[in-house]
């Protein structure tokens, strides 16, 4: 507790506040959205190293060695293929001058300090992405269950035909089983998160 007073006293710290929407377009992350496929900054954290930027299709994560340096790199988390797990949030002390909000981005793990006068808005952004990551795990679990369903069929009809399959029937069902899981992955593989973002971030 006390190296965090001291490096909060001697602005060590990096903690990060909450950009309002009228101030997304001053800021870096803004130049990396795809605003042309009408991606959408819906919550937006930012440090002197770093920003956070949560839209409808991803996270983008403009990552600075340190405060000191120009130097950034681009790290882009899309939601159809990065799970969301872990979410918590970790209130402050008596002593402490931030919040953190925590989560896993597939394999990569986020701890983000940000201003404890800016909890209540940190708790929407708490509340979207524990809702994000309830959709994807049932999405997920439904794809598996499609793609066991399809195996499933494909076994039993191979059982009991017994003899080779004609060309054109062969070209029949592998056709159907693509359409399926087609299907299963246009229902359950969810890119754009604009209901639940609008749903829970209060601007």
């Amino acid at each position: 507790m006390f190296k965090k007073v001291a490096a909060d006293a001697l602005g060590l710290s990096d903690i990060g506040t909450i950009v309002k929407p009228e101030d997304y377009n001053k800021v870096e992350a803004d130049d990396y959205i795809m605003h042309e496929e009408d991606e959408k900054i819906f919550f937006l954290i930012k440090s002197k190293a770093d920003e956070y930027c949560f839209t409808n299709l991803a996270l983008v994560h403009v990552d600075g060695t340190s405060a000191m340096s120009k130097k950034r790199s681009l790290k882009r988390y899309d939601y159809h293929s990065t799970p969301i797990s872990a979410v918590s949030l970790e209130t402050a002390g008596s002593m402490d001058l931030d919040v953190e909000i925590k989560f896993r981005m597939g394999e990569e793990y986020y701890s983000i300090d940000v201003d404890k006068k800016q909890i209540e808005k940190l708790k929407d952004l708490y509340k979207a992405l524990i809702k994000i990551a309830s959709i994807q795990r049932e999405n997920a679990q439904m794809l598996r269950f499609a793609s066991e369903s399809l195996a499933t069929a494909s076994n039993v009809g191979i059982r009991y035909a017994g003899q080779a399959i004609p060309e054109e029937q062969f070209r029949a069902i592998n056709q159907y089983a693509f359409n399926w899981m087609q299907q299963a992955r246009s229902n359950y593989v969810r890119k754009d998160f604009t209901e639940v973002f609008e749903k829970f971030i209060n601007n």
